[in-house]
């Protein structure tokens, strides 16, 4: 009974210091905050910048860093809406990270087309690659000149 103070103390300190480290993290767009770092230089497009009123256009954001590889997204946009996203770089460092995304990016998919935006809900257990296509997602939007 007389260790029950200090592992009451110890926990709360320890609980403590998590919370310090998850306040002051870096900004995230999963969040709608901060922009991404992009590996490379700028985003390619694939179709004019501005398009004729009604005809789709397309542009491949940056390819995003993560804890797992590299990936990068091409956008199609049409009268102003999401219509269409693809995967058009993935490389991961390992087999069980190329299993993972391979499942999450279909989600991922659909929260875009869902949301009209790259400010999409993280897919739990996938939270490095949620937040890699969303940056991705985002470029190629601005690249668009899409909000």
């Amino acid at each position: 009974m007389r260790r029950a103070p200090a592992v009451v103390v110890a926990g709360a300190a320890g609980f403590a210091g998590i919370v310090a480290m998850h306040t002051g993290g870096a900004p995230s767009i999963l969040t709608g905050t901060g922009p991404s770092t992009p590996v490379t230089s700028s985003p390619s497009t694939t179709s004019p910048a501005k398009p004729p009123t009604g005809a789709a256009s397309s542009a491949v954001g940056t390819a995003e860093q993560y804890g797992y590889g590299v990936l990068a997204v091409k956008v199609t946009v049409q009268g102003g809406r999401i219509t269409d996203v693809s995967t058009s770089k993935l490389q991961t460092a390992e087999q069980y990270s190329q299993s993972l995304a391979q499942q999450v990016i279909p989600m991922l998919r659909n929260e875009i087309l869902s949301a009209q935006s790259a400010h999409i809900n993280a897919i739990s257990g996938a939270t490095y690659t949620s937040e890699a296509y969303a940056y991705s997602v985002q470029s190629a939007l601005d690249a668009l000149g899409v909000k």
